[in-house]
């Protein structure tokens, strides 16, 4: 089965409500190419100068999304054309995208990361943490950011009823960040929830945005 044929196979369990990001880190661009030539247009990488590079020698209508866990001195690799960065958890990141935002004379949209996994390697915010953040006076002078939702990864286990609480969890944030904070933003909309493994539960349970690699790309190479 090509990467055509996988693609196809993936739309169709996923509704037309929720974004399909392709995950194209540590592919080769000729395998990107095959996934846009079948019609995908969204693509997420989680190194910055991989990302940079496949910016600069693919197709200008692809749509670009920072997947990884930036560190603040990566941000100016993508800072010029990223449409979403996937996992910001932190007010230092945040300023640091908002200044490269501010060279580039653009906003940049972000979801805030949230950790709703049992693994303590895996990063994010909690609710406090999260509206510490927002109601801040350093968060309210950052002008060329918008914060567009939630993200977060669930434990990587076979445990269905767990993986689905925490996708849970994580919608039920998003909805009292969305009633508490962001009601009068209709660009606060996207659960970030869901990867090869588990991104039909997560549709199950709210999310408007699933990350797949494997299922349309096979087996991550690992370079």
């Amino acid at each position: 089965m090509n990467i055509s044929d996988n693609l196809k196979q993936v739309n169709k369990t996923i509704p037309e409500r929720v974004q399909l990001v392709a995950v194209s880190k540590t592919k080769p661009n000729e395998l990107v190419l095959e996934a846009y030539n079948a019609g995908q247009k969204v693509f997420g990488e989680n190194r910055p100068q991989d990302l940079q590079q496949k910016y600069n020698d693919l197709p200008k209508d692809i749509e670009w999304h920072f997947i990884g866990h930036p560190q603040s001195k990566q941000v100016k690799y993508f800072a010029p054309f990223v449409h979403l960065i996937h996992g910001v958890d932190s007010l230092k990141l945040l300023s640091v995208i908002n200044k490269e935002a501010l060279k580039n004379k653009r906003t940049i949209n972000c979801l805030l990361q949230f950790h709703i996994a049992a693994e303590e390697t895996k990063f994010g915010l909690s609710i406090d943490e999260a509206k510490e953040l927002l109601h801040s006076d350093e968060f309210a002078e950052l002008k060329n950011i918008a914060i567009c939702g939630v993200m977060g990864m669930a434990t990587f286990t076979d445990d269905e009823d767990k993986i689905r609480k925490e996708f849970k969890d994580l919608k039920g944030i998003y909805s009292t960040l969305k009633k508490e904070i962001f009601n009068s933003d209709s660009y606060f909309k996207e659960v970030s929830m869901g990867m090869s493994a588990d991104y039909q539960i997560a549709i199950e349970e709210g999310s408007t945005m699933v990350r797949v690699g494997s299922s349309i790309f096979g087996a991550r190479n690992y370079i």
